[in-house]
C-alpha cells in the first residue's frame, strides 16, 4: 500500500514537471507570460486565517515566501493528483499504464483550479472576472491536458 502511494507521489510530481516545462516553453512565445506561483502563495497565506475566497488576492496583505508557497502548493496538488489516479485505477494501471484514465483525470483535476483557486484568488468562477475567460480555459484545458499526458508518461517510466 505504502508502495502505490509514494508511486503515485511521484507520478504526480512528473506530471507536474511536464506541465511546468510546458508552461516555460509557452512563455517563450509573445503574450505569454512565465508562471507566477505568487498570488497563489499568498492566497495558501491566508487559508491559514480562514480566509478562502478574495475579492482580489493582489489586495490582500502579503506573506513572507509567497512564491516559494506557491511552488510548494503547485507541487503537493500535482503529487496529491497522481496519488488519488493510482488510487482510483488500483495497482494494475500501474502495472499496465493506459492513456485515457491519465488524460481523463488530468482534464477532470481542473475543477479544483475553476471552482476552488481561480475564485479564491478573485477571478470567478472558471476564470470569469479575468478579461478573456475563455482564453483561459482553453489555456487550462491545454494545460492540464499536458498534465493528464505526464501521469501517464511518468506511470510509463517508473513501472
Amino acid at each position: 500500500m505504502i508502495d502505490l502511494l509514494w508511486r503515485g507521489l511521484l507520478i504526480g510530481i512528473g506530471a507536474t514537471i511536464l506541465m511546468d516545462i510546458w508552461a516555460f516553453i509557452l512563455a517563450a512565445f509573445p503574450g505569454q507570460s512565465r508562471p507566477n506561483w505568487r498570488p497563489v502563495g499568498r492566497w495558501v497565506g491566508h487559508l491559514g486565517n480562514g480566509r478562502v475566497f478574495h475579492d482580489d488576492i493582489a489586495a490582500a496583505a502579503p506573506f513572507a515566501l509567497e512564491n516559494s508557497m506557491g511552488w510548494v502548493f503547485h507541487y503537493v496538488v500535482g503529487a496529491l493528483y497522481g496519488a488519488i489516479l493510482v488510487a482510483l485505477t488500483g495497482p494494475g494501471w500501474l502495472v499496465h499504464p493506459t492513456f485515457w484514465p491519465a488524460w481523463i483525470w488530468g482534464i477532470v483535476t481542473i475543477a479544483g483550479g475553476w471552482f476552488l483557486l481561480v475564485p479564491g484568488l478573485g477571478l470567478g468562477w472558471a476564470a470569469s472576472r479575468t478579461p478573456n475567460p475563455n482564453r483561459v480555459r482553453i489555456m487550462g484545458l491545454i494545460a492540464h491536458t499536458v498534465f493528464g499526458f505526464g501521469l501517464y508518461a511518468t506511470a510509463l517510466l517508473i513501472r
